[in-house]
C-alpha cells in the first residue's frame, strides 16, 4: 500500500481528542467512530485525487492553448484532445459527486478486512493513475512543443483516463457491494 493512502487514514483515526478516546471504550461506539473515520479518509482522498485532476486538466488546457498556436496541427488534433478533456472532466465529476462510502451505524463491524484490503487497493491504483495521468498530459505537451509523436501522446492519455475510470468504476461497485442501501 502507498504509504500516501495509509497516511491519510493514520491522519484521520490518529487524530482523536480524549473524549473521542473515552467515547471509543463504549460498547459499539468504536465500530462507530471507525466508521466516521473510514468515511472521513475516504473523502479526503477523493477530495485529493479529484485535486491532482484539475491540476492535470489546467495542464490540458494549457496544451490546448499550444495547440491553438498552430492552426493546422490545432485542426489536427483538437478531436482527439476534445475527447481527453471530456473523459478528464467527466473523471473529475464523478470522483467529486461519489456518495461517501461507509455508512450506517455499524458498517465498520461488519466490512472484513478483505474488503478493506481491496478498497485500499483500489485507492493505491488511483492514485499512481493520477500520477499517470499527470506524466500523460506533461509528454503530451512535450510532444505538441516539438512536433512529433502528438497522437500517439494523445492516445496514452486517453488509454490512462479509461483505465482511471474503469478503477474509479470497480471501487464503487465495492462499496455499492458494502452498503446495498446507497444505490442510486
Amino acid at each position: 500500500m502507498l504509504p500516501e493512502v495509509e497516511d491519510y487514514y493514520e491522519k484521520i483515526t490518529g487524530d482523536r481528542s480524549l473524549l473521542g478516546k473515552l467515547l471509543n471504550m463504549l460498547p459499539g461506539l468504536h465500530g462507530y467512530m471507525e466508521n466516521n473515520g473510514r468515511r472521513e479518509a475516504d473523502k479526503l482522498l477523493r477530495d485529493t485525487v479529484s485535486d491532482r485532476l484539475e491540476q492535470s486538466r489546467l495542464g490540458l488546457s494549457g496544451v490546448q492553448q499550444q495547440l491553438g498556436h498552430d492552426i493546422v496541427m490545432g485542426i489536427e488534433y483538437a478531436e482527439s484532445v476534445g475527447r481527453a478533456d471530456t473523459l478528464l472532466m467527466g473523471l473529475i465529476a464523478k470522483i467529486k459527486d461519489a456518495p461517501q462510502g461507509y455508512s450506517g451505524f455499524l458498517d465498520a463491524i461488519r466490512v472484513d478486512d478483505e474488503v478493506l484490503a481491496n478498497l485500499y487497493h483500489f485507492d493505491e491504483q488511483m492514485l499512481n493513475t493520477v500520477d499517470q495521468v499527470n506524466a500523460d498530459v506533461a509528454a503530451l505537451s512535450k510532444a505538441v512543443s516539438t512536433g512529433a509523436g502528438v497522437q500517439p501522446a494523445i492516445d496514452s492519455l486517453i488509454y490512462t483516463l479509461q483505465q482511471a475510470n474503469a478503477i474509479f468504476n470497480s471501487r464503487q461497485e465495492i462499496l455499492r457491494k458494502i452498503n446495498p442501501q446507497k444505490e442510486k
